[in-house]
C-alpha cells in the first residue's frame, strides 16, 4: 500500500478575502481549494509551497505559521494526503486571467469573502473557520468524492 501523500497549502486573506483556486483540472468540478500542492523530496514545506503557490497563481508569498492540518482520502482510489497548511501573505504580484499553471491543473483563481464561502463547495470543511478566525485546526481523515 502507498504512502499518504504530503502537500502544503496556503492560506491567504487579504481584505477581508481568501484566494481560492480550483481542485480539479476538470472545467466541471465545482470544488475549490487553498493554493498549494505536493511536497518534493529534500525541500522545506515552506520551499514547496512558495513554487507551487507561484506556479497556480503567479503570486510571490511570505510563508508563516501553520493553520491547520487536514488528512482525505477517496475511497473509491486508495489516495490518501495529508495537507499542512500556513498563513501566508502575498508580497508581490496579482492575479491575472493571462496566468497559465505550467502544470495545467489550476485554470481558475478567485478572492472569496467568508459569506460567499457559505456558497461555495470546498475542501477541507474548516478551511472557511480557520481562514477567518484565529488558530490551529485538524480534519481528521475527511473522504473527498469526485470534481
Amino acid at each position: 500500500m502507498p504512502s499518504p501523500r504530503l502537500a502544503a497549502r496556503a492560506v491567504i486573506v487579504d481584505q477581508g478575502r481568501l484566494l481560492l483556486v480550483n481542485a480539479y483540472a476538470d472545467a466541471a468540478s465545482t470544488l475549490w481549494c487553498a493554493p498549494g500542492g505536493g511536497v518534493e523530496l529534500g525541500t522545506s514545506l515552506p520551499e514547496n509551497l512558495m513554487r507551487e503557490v507561484h506556479e497556480e497563481t503567479g503570486l510571490t508569498i511570505r510563508v508563516g505559521t501553520p493553520c491547520l492540518i487536514n488528512e482525505f482520502h477517496a475511497p473509491a482510489t486508495g489516495f490518501h494526503q495529508v495537507e499542512v497548511f500556513f498563513r501566508c501573505t502575498v508580497t508581490a504580484g496579482a492575479l491575472s486571467e493571462d496566468w497559465r499553471d505550467p502544470e495545467q491543473i489550476v485554470t481558475r483563481r478567485r478572492w472569496v469573502t467568508e459569506a460567499e464561502m457559505d456558497e461555495l463547495r470546498f475542501k477541507p470543511d474548516s478551511l472557511a473557520r480557520v481562514a477567518f478566525q484565529r488558530g490551529m485546526g485538524y480534519d481528521p481523515l475527511e473522504e473527498i468524492v469526485g470534481p
